[in-house]
């Protein structure tokens, strides 16, 4: 069974762990030239398309030397970068434009860390929340199940589940045989698309992502809530292309910012590549706060899409306000509370990224870096690894299992087997 869910380990997380996501301004066309592929790859395109150049098999001993040769050539340059890095770029973090509170390089204090352990972490102080969605599609019916967990240490356990069931058919009109073409269409746009309707992308992400934040808001009750991903994905600030799911995720994207404030976000398969070349430049046990959320995210209010509908109305506190002014609001009142960091836990281990409360950074980056020493392949946090692992548990295989006795109790055990598209998303 196909596996999208979340990836501390190497496995692929669609949704989020894309925290920043490469989003064109309206207009804007992303092109690569052959002098960026010559830069970035060391040969001229048209060779690499030369099917001359081309080898016939495999030659282990000859590729092996060739890989040898590269990763000892590019892990040396890194360690100069890296070098370079520490003596040059990291005091400047302290006094960049828009720095924020504590911004720089901190080492991690011991006996911070030892009290973490012991009256925090292992008390039961900080509960972890993870979720995953399995997605069930056939012909007549597309299933989706979203599944969220709560976990902490001491083993209290919170597994939510909600099931959406979208039907292409659901009423008869006055036109059956429009309504038929209509069907059509959109399976071929479905098909065309590869990743389902613009329902499905609802279902799949946007309220996975208002699930986790939500029962981590309300249904913990740990001092310290720990996520997965960004804290204010693009799917939440958009609503997915809803209003009321944008709105409903403004209401719980504030309390959690500027009420609760005691929370940390570990992104396990960050894209931002120049964030994490400097968080390799750190040491083990040491963390940097780079910047504030709404630098990464402010291009997005620059797409059309945000201006539709500009009549609707939604509330901020008691203020009547359009639905066009929630997300610029949100970036810059809750976005810029929220600090984006980097830590590194083990010598073997890479550098992760971790976001937290202005006012509660230094604390945050201890916890994360207290549980994460935990695991020193990873130095990814311990809590948020098993929080993932439950959830899959719960939520793997009882879709599929149950959806499959449906069909066979309706008399089509294999109908539409040939048209599923199973697995957690």
């Amino acid at each position: 069974m196909p596996e999208n869910d979340h990836a501390a380990d190497g496995e692929p997380r669609e949704k989020s762990d894309r925290p920043f996501p490469p989003v064109p301004r309206d207009g804007e066309v992303f092109s690569i030239s052959a002098e960026a592929f010559q830069e970035s790859f060391g040969e001229d395109i048209h060779r690499t398309l030369n099917l001359e150049t081309w080898r016939i098999g495999s030659d282990v001993n000859a590729e092996y030397s060739r890989i040898e040769r590269e990763v000892r050539d590019a892990v040396a340059r890194e360690d100069d970068l890296q070098r370079n890095i520490r003596t040059e770029l990291f005091p400047r973090l302290k006094t960049a434009l828009r720095a924020p509170k504590n911004a720089g390089v901190h080492p991690a204090r011991r006996d911070v860390l030892k009290d973490i352990h012991e009256r925090l972490l292992f008390s039961g102080g900080v509960e972890a929340c993870d979720g995953t969605t399995q997605v069930h599609s056939t012909l007549p019916l597309t299933i989706f199940q979203i599944g969220v967990c709560l976990l902490s240490y001491q083993g209290d356990q919170g597994a939510y589940g909600q099931r959406l069931f979208h039907r292409d058919l659901r009423q008869k009109t006055d036109n059956p045989v429009q309504e038929v073409l209509d069907i059509l269409e959109r399976r071929a746009r479905r098909n065309g698309s590869g990743s389902g309707e613009g329902l499905g992308e609802l279902a799949r992400k946007a309220i996975q992502d208002y699930g986790e934040r939500a029962i981590l808001l309300r249904h913990s009750r740990a001092p310290w809530r720990m996520g997965h991903g960004n804290p204010i994905t693009y799917e939440l600030l958009t609503g997915g292309g809803n209003l009321e799911l944008m709105a409903e995720s403004a209401k719980v994207l504030r309390e959690l910012v500027e009420i609760h404030q005691k929370f940390v976000f570990v992104a396990s398969e960050p894209h931002d590549r120049m964030l994490l070349t400097i968080g390799q430049a750190l040491h083990p046990m040491e963390y940097a706060i780079v910047s504030t959320l709404d630098e990464q995210i402010e291009d997005w209010v620059h797409q059309r899409r945000f201006a539709v509908n500009t009549a609707a109305r939604v509330t901020w506190d008691q203020e009547v306000i359009s639905a066009a002014e929630l997300i610029p609001r949100l970036i810059e009142r809750v976005a810029s509370k929220i600090v984006v960091g980097l830590f590194r836990a083990t010598q073997m281990a890479p550098a992760q990224m971790f976001y937290a409360h202005i006012d509660h950074a230094d604390l945050a980056a201890h916890i994360v870096l207290a549980d994460s020493m935990l695991q020193d392949h990873k130095g990814f946090p311990l809590l948020a690894d098993m929080t993932r692992r439950v959830c899959k548990t719960v939520f793997g295989d009882t879709l599929e299992e149950l959806s499959r006795t449906a069909f066979a109790a309706a008399g089509v055990p294999w109908r539409y087997l040939a048209n599923r598209i199973d697995g957690s998303r």
